[in-house]
């Protein structure tokens, strides 16, 4: 029988960078996050998928969502547990506001330190930063081994994991040991679909800061009496981390400019379905070898 594991993935609401606008970053240069609509952070996904397919396979398992960011940020959470997970931590104040890769992964490894899971798996990046540094920096963090670009979980053998990872111009399969940080690359396998039935176990699961926002609803005092429905909420004070290398003070990256571009066609051409305009198009693209 395998060894049960306490499996942890990070993960990150992001903007939908679909629906960038003119007012999608603030004047210091962080995301505004509250003018975009936001998104459980695609790579992620296939980080989620990859835990629950290891917790299907070792039984007595769990899953459990670690992320940072506002009280609406519980709604990935939620998104989880509806697809398999356990429950979830929210890493929510106004000290970790603004942080870049290093005090985000400084603030993760510190509640992460406290949670003290047995394999953590993360997404490549994050589609709002694109820097793929935070599951790397967190594994240096905590002195964990890390496996990174990773497609499958092939095998959970003694205190050790067998993994494919997908490499530029093929695979390679490596065996880590366990505990060990793992990031997902995009073509690691979709995650699954969300279960009704877990949708209407788990649509009243709240952190404690959305009970105190309406604690009188259905969904709050549901919550409030089931522990299986509370979201775990930390402050910056619940996972003792030094104040200075948290949010802004904590981040050396500095913005100092921000451009907006915006991409416009010189010219265009309208034609029909007739074979006449179909044949002219054809002898241009060949013409200016966009084809041919």
């Amino acid at each position: 029988m395998k060894q049960p594991l306490k499996i942890v993935v990070l993960a990150k609401q992001v903007p939908d960078t679909r629906n960038v606008g003119k007012d999608a970053m603030t004047p210091e240069g962080t995301v505004n996050r509250a003018a975009l609509p936001a998104i459980f952070n695609p790579e992620d996904l296939n980080a989620l998928e990859m835990a629950l397919a290891l917790k299907d396979r070792t039984e007595g398992s769990t899953v459990h969502v670690l992320t940072m960011g506002p009280q609406r940020a519980a709604d990935i959470i939620r998104d989880a547990m509806f697809r398999g997970a356990d429950g979830g931590y929210l890493l929510s104040g106004r000290e970790f506001a603004g942080s870049d890769t290093l005090a985000t992964s400084y603030a993760l490894s510190c509640a992460l330190k406290k949670i003290r899971p047995d394999v953590i798996v993360a997404g490549r990046q994050a589609i709002d930063g694109d820097t793929a540094q935070v599951g790397p920096q967190v594994a240096e963090k905590l002195g964990l081994p890390q496996v990174t670009y990773a497609e499958e979980i092939l095998a959970v053998e003694p205190e050790k994991l067998v993994i494919k990872r997908r490499l530029e111009h093929g695979t390679e399969v490596v065996e880590c040991p366990i505990p060990l940080v793992v990031t997902a690359n995009a073509s690691a396998a979709s995650c699954r679909p969300r279960n009704a039935k877990r949708v209407m176990t788990y649509k009243c699961a709240m952190a404690a800061s959305e009970i105190a926002a309406a604690p009188e609803s259905a969904a709050a005092l549901r919550a409030a009496a089931k522990p299986a429905l509370q979201i775990v909420e930390w402050a910056a004070v619940d996972v003792d981390p030094d104040p200075q290398q948290l949010g802004l003070t904590g981040s050396p990256t500095k913005v100092k400019r921000i451009e907006n571009v915006v991409f416009a066609a010189k010219e265009a051409k309208k034609l029909t379905a007739a074979d006449e305009d179909i044949n002219e198009l054809m002898v241009e693209l060949i013409a200016s070898h966009t084809l041919g």
